[in-house]
């Protein structure tokens, strides 16, 4: 009888034992079971969209289930913010946001969500140097050096856009001006795409912008780069001087995208997230996409990635300080 016993404790013991391991295979296989939405805070066609369309096809053939974009601009990318901070931490709304969300802290003071109270950080996606790129007709100087002396000649006559007040694309402009001694009138936009059409179409003389959005127009002699904004140049534009070589040692300004999901979203989607794109960054595809735009693969996760934003925050809150730059 206790044998009988012993025996039935032993089997409902591994019964359940198989249970657990099941469930906990059922939970880790679990996600995704429909179509998860990637909220992009610009509109379409800028250096977000560049990174995060690509990634969508890629990442929609290894979860097995849609990724679908919605663009959300405004604000300098701070519309979408908020509207993902408010999105069910189920891991089926995920946001990519840009270095314009650790610059968003220090020049709008009304931000109703917390970029690293209200979001998990899941990794950074690219990370792409900006680039001073000019319309061929409106500008017809060939060098950076050049143009630095047309302004100086022409003050208030030359005009910049920037996918928005408080956006890199601005930062860098007044960063630009600060270090050169020029001036230059700022035109803010609803995201890089509207900027770069109106920079292609001579609405606008120069754009602050990054590789990931300028590459194709710059390739297709539609506007012209004069300098990119580093230490060294880009694999991508060989030709192109950076700013180190000019006598503009301190210009670097990168513009980077990076993957958050709402708080509160289960570590174990989260993981599954992470894994997932790993393995779209596998593909010779996204690797040609990735090195065509000026980004490498990047290799940072989790709590280095948002290490790597608190950083940046505080980096850019430096910059806002010194630009008087401050928006309601």
């Amino acid at each position: 009888m206790t044998e009988n016993f012993q025996r039935r404790d032993v089997l409902r013991w591994a019964a359940s034992g198989a249970a657990v391991l099941c469930g906990g295979a059922r939970a880790q296989s679990a996600w995704p079971t429909k179509a998860v939405t990637l909220i992009v805070p610009f509109p379409a066609g800028g250096g977000t969209d560049a990174f995060a369309r690509p990634l969508s096809a890629q990442f929609t053939k290894v979860a097995g289930q849609t990724l679908v974009i919605d663009n959300r601009g405004g604000a300098g990318g701070t519309l979408g913010a908020s509207i993902a901070a408010r999105a069910p931490a189920d891991g089926y709304t995920l946001f990519m946001g840009a270095v314009h969300h650790a610059i968003a802290p220090s020049i709008y003071p009304k931000l109703d969500y917390d970029i690293e109270k209200d979001f998990v950080p899941l990794m950074l996606l690219a990370n792409a140097p900006q680039v001073v790129v000019v319309n061929p007709k409106r500008v017809p100087q060939n060098t950076i050096q050049e143009f630095i002396a047309h302004v100086k000649k022409n003050p208030a006559r030359i005009n910049y856009g920037s996918a928005g007040a408080g956006t890199s694309h601005h930062l860098a402009g007044e960063l630009f001006k600060q270090q050169t001694g020029t001036f230059i009138t700022h035109i803010p936009y609803r995201g890089a795409g509207p900027m770069l059409q109106d920079l292609i179409s001579g609405n606008v003389d120069v754009c602050f912008d990054g590789l990931g959005s300028s590459s194709t127009h710059i390739k297709g002699g539609r506007i012209k780069a004069l300098m990119v904004a580093g230490a060294k140049r880009n694999p991508a534009f060989p030709d192109v001087p950076c700013a180190a070589e000019v006598g503009l040692p301190d210009y670097t300004v990168t513009t980077w995208y990076g993957l958050w999901t709402p708080k509160g979203t289960p570590a174990d989607v989260q993981a599954r997230i992470i894994e997932d794109v790993k393995k779209s960054w596998a593909s010779d595809e996204l690797k040609s996409i990735w090195a065509a735009n000026g980004s490498e693969i990047p290799n940072l996760t989790n709590a280095a990635y948002g290490n790597f934003v608190s950083g940046e925050i505080k980096r850019w809150a430096v910059v806002v300080k010194a630009s008087g730059a401050k928006l309601e």
